[in-house]
């Protein structure tokens, strides 16, 4: 049997790695919150995927000229209680995007 002993040596892998992060071996990532929620709108783009972007900058760009905040917290894929909401009308395509900036201890 050619496969067993790759296949012991996976499974006693896999116990291992349950094994420390049950035990706490393994650090995970704990988030800090602020306590305020930032809005932030993006001008009028042709495509959904560039309003998108530039919101995301914009956001970005507010959480960090926030004194307590700054850029640890300017990550939007971290922020709590996000939204995102689109429109599309005759100048084109705005976004606006609400959430709670976060960074990862």
């Amino acid at each position: 049997m050619a496969w067993a002993w790759p296949l012991s040596r996976l499974i006693l892998s896999s116990m291992l790695a349950v094994s420390a992060s049950t035990l706490g071996l393994v650090p995970a990532f704990a988030k800090t919150c602020a306590s305020q929620v930032v809005h932030a709108r993006g001008e009028p783009a042709s495509f959904e995927w560039i309003a998108r972007m530039k919101t995301h900058a914009n956001w970005r760009a507010k959480v960090r000229a926030l004194p307590d905040l700054g850029d640890p917290y300017a990550n939007w894929s971290r922020a709590e209680n996000s939204t995102e909401r689109c429109f599309s009308g005759a100048d084109g395509t705005v976004c606006q995007f609400t959430g709670t900036p976060c960074r990862r201890d």
